[in-house]
């Protein structure tokens, strides 16, 4: 493979997702409030690499096998630190996370085996609503940690402005759509890898 297929400007920015993702989990378990308020910025530009990439590559006919197997690869190692790192702190439920991390896990198996039979997996569009919505909802409970954090820093009477239970609630709530979407998504990759498998 030539080396500007794999140093070029989209899988750079790949690259940068999955290096921000350590920054995010010792900002998210920090004990400061600033710290943990700058989670919500780090997630954000590790979320605006995704947006970037995968234009720039196309943009630029950039579009490589590895960056096409690293970009949902990235995502994934993104949103389930995050995910995890929420679960650990409390603030969204096990329950909800466990399936998604699973399907996350068991897609990324099913990726590497085709790739091991010469067949890569395309993206699917109902995966890239799931990678949205999972984006999305993260975002929102980060920023809602991160104005908690601040709130409570500065505010007499942190409880006037934020409820934690209603924000558990709420983060809960937006999770268990984020986990039908993943679920089917999931079910969508394994019924065209099937199909695909046998056909070979």
């Amino acid at each position: 493979m030539d080396r500007r297929e794999i140093f070029n400007l989209p899988n750079c920015l790949t690259a940068l997702r999955i290096a921000l993702t350590p920054i995010l989990l010792l900002l998210l378990f920090a004990d400061t409030w600033y710290w943990k308020s700058l989670a919500f910025v780090v997630f954000s530009a590790a979320s605006l690499t995704d947006l970037y990439d995968g234009k720039l590559a196309r943009a630029g006919n950039q579009e490589t096998p590895l960056g096409r197997f690293l970009d949902p690869l990235a995502d994934k190692i993104l949103v389930t630190s995050a995910l995890v790192a929420l679960a650990l702190n409390k603030m969204v439920n096990f329950w909800i996370v466990l399936p998604i991390v699973g399907r996350d896990i068991l897609i990324t198996g099913i990726r590497l085996y085709g790739l091991s039979q010469g067949k890569q997996m395309v993206t699917t569009r109902l995966a890239k609503w799931k990678t949205a919505a999972q984006l999305t909802t993260v975002l929102f409970i980060l920023l809602v940690i991160g104005v908690e954090e601040t709130v409570e820093r500065f505010a007499a009477n942190s409880s006037f402005f934020l409820d934690d239970q209603l924000i558990q609630l709420l983060a809960n709530v937006l999770l268990a759509g984020v986990l039908l979407l993943t679920l089917l998504s999931g079910f969508h990759y394994l019924f065209r890898a099937t199909f695909s498998y046998k056909e070979s």
